[in-house]
């Protein structure tokens, strides 16, 4: 079950380890683009090239999906990417069903793993397989991978990485739970029936509009790694002249500020903008109504 690119990943690998895939779950074909041409998911346009039996439920407790899904007669079900499942769904298997995460849990629970660990200045992040309960992101672990986030990484390129590691991290799990060989463990310690709750647990919330505006009152280090962590999608943004603007690149500047400026440009080479103890200086940008532009080029046909 799954539907965005990096769900195709892990498709492939299960896949190419030989597993027998009785059918693929994913969303229905929806108007996409410009024109507004019916597109497929990736996961489907995947799954067709293999042949395999796709599933693309608009309800996913329409009685005539679940009689479907049934009588598949899957031993377990695998999600990375997909929707929230109910209860009648995710506990049908005999063997579960299992979700690949991009993060450790149980730190970073939510839509947004990956934005949100760069986002927050985090070193290290990775993949956990994990047994789908009914709170989402909270079953028991099953497996889990750690990854480095280098001081220049992007969501973008994380992304990519997490994906590759996660897909292989599954087939392990899939390896591990077909021969008995895997425990799970929980992901919160329970004393006297309750769990404990843990004050440095980060969450990884849905991230909207107002997450992406950046408040140039803030430290460099914190609009930097915001940059970054919305890179290159939904993307931080602020204005220019009046127009938004999106950065995808940045670097930083710690220096004394002239924060009477709205920003500083040679007009040539550079654009920055003011922070609290520095500069953010602009690499890749995209001004409302023009394409995505390295500085240079975008200076040489605007005009301060």
């Amino acid at each position: 079950m799954g539907t965005p690119e990096f769900a195709v990943a892990s498709l492939d690998a299960l896949v190419n380890a030989g597993c027998n895939i009785v059918a693929v779950i994913t969303s229905p074909d929806k108007p996409a683009g410009r024109g507004m041409q019916v597109s497929q998911s990736a996961v489907k346009k995947y799954a067709l090239e293999k042949g395999l039996k796709v599933l693309q439920p608009e309800k996913l407790k329409n009685e005539e999906f679940l009689k479907e899904l049934k009588s598949l007669n899957a031993d377990l079900q695998v999600v990375v990417a997909f929707r929230m499942l109910p209860e009648l769904v995710w506990n049908m298997p005999p063997m579960g069903t299992i979700n690949l995460h991009a993060s450790l849990l149980p730190q970073y629970r939510g839509a947004a793993p990956i934005n949100w660990a760069i986002i927050n200045g985090e070193k290290e992040t990775g993949a956990t397989v994990f047994k789908l309960q009914q709170e989402i992101d909270t079953g028991n672990i099953l497996l889990q991978e750690k990854i480095k986030i280098r001081d220049d990484e992007t969501a973008g390129e994380l992304h990519d990485e997490m994906k590759i590691t996660g897909a292989r991290l599954l087939v392990r799990a899939v390896k591990g739970l077909t021969d008995g060989s895997l425990k799970e463990v929980s992901q919160s310690s329970v004393v006297n029936g309750s769990p404990i709750q843990d004050p440095q647990l980060r969450l990884a919330p849905k991230i909207f509009t107002e997450t992406c505006k950046i408040d140039w009152h803030k430290p460099v280090d914190e609009i930097y790694n915001l940059i970054r962590g919305l890179s290159p999608y939904p993307t931080a943004f602020t204005y220019l002249n009046g127009r938004m603007l999106k950065i995808y690149r940045a670097e930083k500047e710690i220096i004394s500020v002239n924060d009477e400026r709205e920003y500083e440009t040679d007009g040539r080479s550079y654009l920055k903008f003011p922070a609290a103890d520095g500069y953010i200086v602009v690499k890749e940008i995209q001004l409302e109504g023009k394409k995505k532009m390295m500085i240079d080029e975008f200076l040489r046909g605007w005009r301060p």
